[in-house]
């Protein structure tokens, strides 16, 4: 069976010791965002998934996922490991993407059910308690913000009077009813036009819709420059992870540090090409995530490893790191050997890491020292390095 349609085809059942059912309308082009926005990266995860997963936490019993017919994969892989949610195909109109995923629920008719866009990614369990809390009291419910700024008609870029904005009231989603009802009000639609939320469709049936406070963090992905604005308000931590790698001095021609080739009288012996300062690296920005170590990604037993560029140990780090969402803020490498010389090589080593990294070159630090003769590298039988990585990810 197509990986669809075991989606659409996972049994569903209401258990009534759970609070709410929810619908997520994800069925949109998303034209003036740049498209699709519902499948775009946001802090490391698909704006779709950000909605589904606060849903969920929250207490959802079922989750209607509406897509555009054929997504249905597409929303299998975005919401890969959570449960108690299927797909279900949208239409032609929100509206009709709506009343699709109604139908789907199977939760009785007096359930609290909530309907949001897949396109207000930042949603919070206190948004969705508060709604829930205001069925306890009214059939319907809104989050709504105050409008903070001055309302002004204008045309041909010319502005005109003001408008009062007195009562006037910016709504959000997640937007509350009782199952029943709301299906029943569809039903009665009769509008020359497709409704623009469901608070219309109730209003237009008799239903009294309570407002509650919404969250300005809650906005809509309209346009492109929404998704920075929307990044800059994901809360986020500052991690910092530390690496150390040593190897062994042998017979060679050249050696390979801070992805610079640097001509000596010995090389390092390893695996790979035995990069010790990539590879402390390495490990530090893989600490800083709690993801493993080195050789847990690249085992030295795994022959195609076998002289490989340390490099690609590194990049492999990094996109970890951003398919997370997180971010690389600074690196600090320190060189531990008696030889070679690494200052004359010291800038070309920061300006590769810098490259490697895409950071600036004033957050990369390469140093070196030495251990006055004493151990293994006083000795000179190897070089040890050690380096430290600060990133930052979403909380």
């Amino acid at each position: 069976m197509a990986l669809a349609a075991l989606v659409s085809a996972t049994p569903r059942v209401y258990k009534r010791a759970m609070s709410f059912s929810a619908v997520i309308v994800a069925a949109g082009t998303g034209s003036r965002a740049g498209g699709s926005k519902q499948w775009r990266d946001l802090g490391g995860r698909p704006v779709l998934r950000w909605s589904a997963e606060a849903l969920l936490a929250a207490g959802a019993s079922e989750l209607a996922v509406v897509v555009a017919p054929g997504a249905e994969a597409r929303a299998a892989e975005a919401l890969g490991g959570l449960d108690r949610w299927f797909a279900v195909a949208g239409g032609d109109t929100r509206a009709a993407s709506v009343q699709a995923g109604l139908d789907a629920l199977a939760a009785p008719p007096d359930a609290r059910v909530l309907i949001h866009d897949a396109a207000r990614p930042l949603l919070d369990a206190a948004t969705i308690r508060r709604v829930l809390d205001a069925l306890d009291e009214y059939p319907a419910a809104l989050p709504v913000l105050s409008v903070a700024d001055s309302l002004r008609r204008g045309a041909d870029g010319l502005i005109g009077e003001p408008v009062d904005r007195e009562g006037l009231w910016r709504a959000q989603t997640p937007q509350g009813f009782r199952l029943g009802a709301l299906r029943d009000a569809y039903a009665r639609w009769s509008g020359a036009s497709p409704p623009t939320d469901d608070v219309e469709v109730a209003r237009a049936a008799g239903l009294a819709v309570a407002m509650v406070d919404g969250d300005p963090r809650l906005m809509k992905l309209t346009f492109p420059e929404d998704f920075a604005m929307a990044e800059a308000l994901i809360p986020r931590q500052t991690r910092v992870g530390q690496g150390f790698d040593a190897h062994r001095w042998g017979p060679g021609s050249s050696v390979w540090l801070c992805g610079v080739e640097i001509a000596h009288d010995q090389t390092l012996i390893g695996h790979s090409d035995a990069d010790a300062g990539l590879h402390a690296l390495t490990d530090a920005i893989l600490g800083a995530m709690g993801d493993g170590d080195i050789g847990d990604h690249f085992p030295p037993t795994d022959p195609q490893w076998k002289g490989a560029s340390s490099d690609r140990f590194l990049e492999h780090a990094v996109d970890r790191l951003h398919a997370r969402g997180g971010r690389l803020i600074n690196v600090d490498v320190t060189l531990i050997c008696e030889r070679p010389k690494v200052k004359p090589h010291r800038q070309a080593m920061r300006e590769r890491l810098a490259a490697l990294l895409s950071l600036p070159l004033d957050a990369v630090s390469v140093k070196a020292t030495t251990t006055e003769a004493m151990g293994f590298t006083g000795r000179g039988e190897g070089l040890a390095a050690q380096a430290i990585a600060t990133i930052d990810l979403p909380a």
